[in-house]
């Protein structure tokens, strides 16, 4: 009995607190309806949001408790239609164990014409908060602990987030600011946009472009078409894109770039290359070693003696290759034009032995092979029609 009594007593308590996030007053806001309504649940280490609809919005401060406040705006004239279809989605809330809870549900399809917006603040030492809405933009900032939002077609921005963040969406933007642990995102078409990550990054788009500013653990980027920019990464970045150009600023790390058609240009790595693309130029500045390759498009490629050495290729199937080569580069050249038609081989360097066959100047190949600076990790240059220039890096 005793048992009894003090589940129905919990029972009781959750209803009255459910009943609580209820309540509120419909006032008349143009040619709409509004209800809004408030509540403060006590300190919780976790929060989780599950709502229907709506956007969803958790700020960190320096409160103990957790409060809300609930807006729901229904979009008709009549006051009558208006109150069944706010009163049709239930918002309840309640605390079990170490977790804090707010659902909102639809009762019916009687709210199908409303949106709502809930405003959560939180103690911002939270270990945790996951938000679901089904519809609705989701806005996070100032939590010290891990955060996992997902939306069925809404934006996600987050900043000042402690832990990891795991963010899914539909078919919109998302939006990182800082983050002290891993980043995995996913969207299926909108834009992704992260400012500084600590750890690593996992990132997808259907179709949207991307932008990193600065990434300190690596990262794995995918997106379906768009563009992809990278400001700086630490770690191994592995990029891809069915047909958007790829831009990458400094790489402390090896760098593996493909796209199905667009451009790739990069400032820095200090690990191996590999480049990849169906159609587009590309240009490598400042890398120890490259394997690079293009379907007819052109490539240059600058050596540095710094980094991770390794034997290089540069290949394409119409296009020039332009080869700068700093001083103190140790390497073994072996280059070559298959189809020599109108072009040729051109070098800086006495080392390197120039040689054609067949009936130059028209069809037939070119070659040039030879060691710089006592020789080391091979260098093949290939185009099956372009011009091959190995200069002296300025």
């Amino acid at each position: 009995m005793k048992q009894f009594s003090k589940f129905a007593g919990t029972v009781v308590a959750l209803l009255s607190m459910a009943s609580a996030a209820q309540q509120g007053r419909i006032s008349r806001e143009g040619g709409n309806w509004t209800q809004q309504s408030s509540g403060t649940l006590s300190a919780a280490r976790n929060l989780r949001v599950k709502v229907d609809f709506g956007t969803v919005r958790v700020q960190g401060g320096a409160q103990q408790d957790i409060n809300y406040v609930f807006r729901n705006i229904a979009y008709t004239s009549s006051e009558e239609k208006a109150r069944r279809q706010l009163d049709a989605y239930k918002v309840s809330t309640y605390v079990r164990g170490e977790t804090a809870y707010i659902v909102a549900e639809v009762q019916g399809s009687r709210a199908s014409r409303c949106s709502g917006e809930f405003v959560v603040n939180v103690p911002r030492q939270m270990e945790s908060v996951k938000i679901e809405t089904d519809g609705g933009n989701v806005l996070v900032d100032g939590i010290a602990g891990r955060l996992e939002a997902e939306t069925g077609g809404g934006s996600i921005k987050v900043d000042d987030i402690g832990g990891s963040v795991s963010a899914e969406t539909g078919g919109d933007y998302i939006d990182v600011g800082t983050v002290g642990g891993d980043v995995n995102l996913q969207t299926g078409g909108g834009r992704i946009s992260i400012r500084s990550v600590k750890g690593k990054i996992n990132a997808s788009t259907g179709g949207g472009d991307m932008v990193i500013y600065s990434g300190s653990q690596g990262a794995v980027l995918e997106a379906g078409g768009g563009n992809i920019q990278v400001k700086q990464c630490i770690g191994k970045l592995r990029v891809s894109t069915g047909g958007g150009n790829i831009d990458l600023g400094d790489i402390a790390g090896p760098a593996e770039i493909e796209t199905g058609g667009g451009s790739i240009r990069l400032a820095s790595a200090k690990g191996p290359v590999r480049a990849e693309t169906g159609a587009g130029r590309i240009e490598l500045n400042g890398v120890p070693s490259a394997r690079a390759e293009s379907g007819a498009g052109g490539i240059v490629a600058r050596f540095i003696p710094a980094g991770e050495r390794a034997d290089s290729m540069l290949e394409t199937s119409a296009g020039d290759i332009t080869v700068y080569i700093a001083s103190g580069v140790a390497v073994t050249v072996r280059a070559s034009i298959e189809l020599s038609n109108g072009h040729r081989i051109q070098s800086d360097f006495p080392e390197l032995r120039v040689t054609t066959e067949g009936d130059w100047p028209g069809t037939g190949s070119a070659t040039a092979e030879g060691s710089l600076n006592g020789g080391g990790p091979l260098l093949k240059v290939r185009t099956t029609a372009g011009d091959i220039r190995i200069l002296r890096a300025p």
